[in-house]
């Protein structure tokens, strides 16, 4: 039998004869649950395997697959807002981690509030879907903790709660990177822009910041504001207007920072030299900004994938530990050595 480009089809026994493995392994891992995956072969030989099957054009018969298995293979992702350049690229990182696994993803908005988490979140269970990943997190965890009881299998990205799986980064680490390099500047006058006082991102970045302040007997203070610019102007703005003003502001996002400079700006004072401004997750517009912004480079598309490899071993009956991936601090024009 021949398909309509006029190539014979794969089969598993070609993948298997170019893999050098058994039929029954490209079987289970091409067919299997996550669970029967990882009994059949290791990470190297199912990646072995689906990269063979990718070079081979082999196509499964979905109609006979969905015979044999009960699963859905479709994941779930819920975030703040899709527009977000950062979650976008955290989803990215979910979606390229599930097509290797034979997965597919769908995104909810849910814009941080409970009753649209709760909503989208039982929209994807009518979907049947096989697990959950949540990027919405509150620091309070209830909702998470809902979660867990109902049995839902589930990982966090991007934000922690509780004791339940997440892939993140360390942002309590990365908000020291920003308190290190002010105090080698020089900046006794500091302030944050704490972002949303129900998020563990801002949480854990602006204690990161205060408390290595406070090691050095200064104490910070601290404005919440919303996860944009907007959010990052006002806040900045009331800072501005305290006598004397802050000499460096560190905003726990590349948005809140952006308006932040802005407000420095209209204030009369000049961004980087007169006030030092460094955000957070050095997105791409971070160096192409008129003065580019000092940033904690965090490791978006990585959290991503680390959250759904999270998930599959799950799935697979384990009880995996969460994650903290590094951040790396990326130092430009917005925080210029004090003269």
């Amino acid at each position: 039998m021949t398909r309509q480009d006029g190539k014979r089809p794969a089969t598993l026994r070609t993948i298997a004869e170019s893999a050098g493995v058994d039929v029954s392994t490209v079987s289970r891992v091409l067919n299997g649950s996550p669970a029967e995956v990882a009994r059949a072969a290791s990470r190297e030989t199912a990646d072995a395997i689906r990269d063979w099957a990718a070079r081979l054009d082999y196509r499964p018969n979905p109609h006979a697959k969905s015979l044999r298995t009960a699963r859905s293979n479709l994941i779930g992702v819920l975030v703040p807002r899709l527009s977000d350049l950062t979650l976008a690229t955290i989803y990215e990182g979910i979606e390229d981690a599930a097509a290797r696994h034979g997965l597919a993803t769908f995104v909810m908005n849910s814009y941080d509030r409970p009753a649209e988490q709760r909503a989208r979140v039982e929209l994807a269970l009518s979907r049947r879907v096989d697990g959950l990943i949540l990027g919405d997190a509150h620091e309070d965890a209830r909702f998470a903790d809902e979660m867990a009881a109902r049995k839902v299998p589930f990982v966090l990205v991007s934000r922690r709660a509780g004791g339940h799986p997440s892939a993140t980064c360390d942002d309590y680490r990365g908000g020291g990177l920003v308190a290190e390099h002010f105090l080698r500047l020089g900046h006794s006058r500091v302030a944050v822009i704490a972002g949303e006082p129900f998020a563990s991102t801002g949480l854990d970045r602006t204690a990161g910041f205060v408390d290595l302040y406070r090691k050095a007997g200064i104490e910070v203070p601290a404005v919440h504001s919303a996860f944009d610019t907007t959010g990052g102007h006002k806040a900045a703005e009331e800072l501005l207007r305290r006598r004397p003003h802050p000499t460096a502001i560190f905003a726990v996002n590349d948005f809140a920072a952006i308006g932040a400079l802005g407000a420095v700006r209209d204030a009369g004072l000049r961004p980087g030299e007169d006030v030092a401004v460094a955000g957070f997750n050095d997105t791409p517009l971070a160096a192409e900004l008129p003065l580019p912004l000092t940033s904690v480079r965090s490791p978006m598309r990585e959290m991503g994938t680390r959250a759904l490899e999270l998930l599959v071993s799950i799935l697979g009956g384990q009880q995996p530990a969460s994650e903290r991936l590094d951040p790396e601090l990326i130092v430009r024009a917005s925080t210029l050595p004090r003269g």
